[in-house]
């Protein structure tokens, strides 16, 4: 199959939006890490604190291979269109295809840190165990009867 100009520039708005969805991700992650950096400085030897450090740190490691593989996506959909550009196709699929799977790679490790955020929120949750289950009418029929 071969491939036109307009297929690798299909990708450049998608791979656009993500990046951009990505640096929100980094932004909201630093505002976290210089909340944690305060809390730290109050009381170090909160174990939850430590654990919450340890998640953000992956975290932010995460995001950065997020975005690394997005910019290669974006770089490698670049070069598929001057690969078409001056009629050489063979290697323009093959470097679009390469785009793809850095493509993939990143979103996989967007799902991996939406994972690893999830589990920084239930820890941040966990010392409010006795309403875990309860629904939210049974809460404040609860509070409102004490």
């Amino acid at each position: 199959m071969d491939i036109t100009i307009n297929t690798p520039a299909i990708l450049f708005p998608a791979i656009s939006l993500v990046l951009l969805a990505y640096t929100n991700r980094f932004l909201g992650l630093t505002s976290v890490a210089r909340k944690l950096h305060d809390q730290y400085n109050e009381k170090s030897d909160n174990i939850k604190l430590h654990t919450q450090i340890k998640s953000l740190r992956y975290r932010i490691v995460l995001v950065r291979r997020m975005q690394f593989m997005g910019v290669i996506s974006f770089l490698l959909c670049i070069v598929s269109t001057f690969f078409i550009y001056i009629d050489q196709i063979h290697i323009a699929n093959l470097i679009f295809g390469s785009s793809l799977v850095s493509f993939s790679i990143s979103l996989i490790f967007s799902l991996i840190e939406i994972s690893q955020s999830t589990k920084a929120l239930e820890i941040e949750l966990s010392d409010m165990e006795d309403i875990e289950h309860a629904s939210i009418v049974d809460y404040i029929k609860q509070k409102i009867e004490e």
